[in-house]
C-alpha cells in the first residue's frame, strides 16, 4: 500500500516552462502517481487551453498549482531540493540515479517538504538554479540519447516516488533538522555581503567563489542549528569592513 503521507509533501517544481502543453501533461502524469502538488516558476503561459486539454482529467491539479516568480520563492519551506538533469554537471553536487533520488525524497518526505526540481524543454535548469538545490538527480538512458520530454521525464520520477513510497517505512532515524533552503539562501547572502564588507570577495566577480561555497554546503546538509551558528558568527564579523589587523 503507498504512503500517502510522504507523497503529499512532495512538489514537483517546473521552471520556466515554454510549452503550456507539457504543464497539463505533467499534471496528469502526477495524478496517476498519487502526486498533486505542482509548482510553476514564470512560466511562459499558464494559465492556458493547451494545459488544460493535456492534463486529461487532471484539471483539479492545475487549479490548484502555485505559480512563484522565482525558484526561491518555489523553495522556500522545503527541507530538500532535487534537481533533474539529462546531463551530468561536475557541479561537486552529490548525484544520485532517479530510482535513488526518488527514495531518499520519500525518506525525507516522513520528515518535512520536498521538491523535485524540473528546468525548461530546451537547456533544463541552468547551473544557478541546480545550485539552489543540496542533490542532482539524473534518468538513466540509452547511451548516446537522453533526450526525454519534459513531462515524460515527470512521468518516470512520479512513478519511481510512488514506488519508493509502497516499501515498507524504515525504522525512524536518528532526528535531523534540517535547514529550510529559504534559510540557507538568508546565509548565503549574509556570507556573501561578509566577505565582500571584508575585502576578501570582489563584488565585481562574486559568481566564482559563491558557486564553491554553495558546493561546500549544499554537500554538507546543514541543519537548523548550524545555519544559526554560521549566521551568528557572520553577525558578529559585520561592519569590520576593510578593517584588518597589523
Amino acid at each position: 500500500m503507498v504512503d500517502a503521507g510522504p507523497l503529499a509533501r512532495i512538489a514537483v517544481v517546473l521552471v520556466g516552462t515554454t510549452h503550456p502543453g507539457n504543464i497539463g501533461a505533467a499534471a496528469r502524469a502526477l495524478k496517476t502517481m498519487g502526486l498533486a502538488r505542482l509548482v510553476l516558476v514564470a512560466p511562459r503561459a499558464f494559465p492556458d487551453p493547451e494545459a488544460d486539454a493535456r492534463a486529461s482529467g487532471a484539471a483539479d491539479l492545475l487549479a490548484q498549482a502555485r505559480v512563484c516568480a522565482t525558484l526561491d520563492e518555489a523553495l522556500a519551506g522545503t527541507r530538500l531540493a532535487i534537481a533533474l538533469s539529462a546531463r551530468r554537471r561536475g557541479l561537486s553536487l552529490p548525484e544520485l540515479d532517479v530510482r535513488a533520488a526518488a527514495g531518499l525524497a520519500v525518506e525525507e518526505a516522513r520528515l518535512g517538504e520536498v521538491a523535485l526540481v524540473f528546468g525548461t524543454e530546451s537547456v533544463g535548469l541552468s547551473n544557478d538554479e541546480a545550485l539552489k538545490c543540496q542533490r542532482l538527480a539524473w534518468i538513466p538512458t540509452a547511451p548516446g540519447y537522453s533526450s526525454l520530454n519534459l513531462a515524460a521525464a515527470v512521468q518516470v520520477a512520479a512513478y519511481e516516488v510512488r514506488m519508493a513510497a509502497a516499501e515498507p517505512a524504515p525504522r525512524a532515524p536518528a532526528p535531523f533538522d534540517a535547514a529550510g533552503i529559504d534559510e540557507i539562501e538568508g546565509f548565503y547572502a549574509h556570507l556573501e555581503r561578509n566577505l565582500v564588507q571584508s575585502g576578501f570577495l570582489d563584488p565585481a566577480q562574486p559568481k566564482r567563489l559563491m558557486e564553491r561555497l554553495r558546493r561546500l554546503f549544499g554537500r554538507a546538509r546543514l541543519e537548523r542549528e548550524e545555519v544559526n551558528i554560521l549566521r551568528g558568527i557572520l553577525s558578529a564579523w559585520d561592519g569590520y569592513g576593510g578593517r584588518r589587523k597589523r
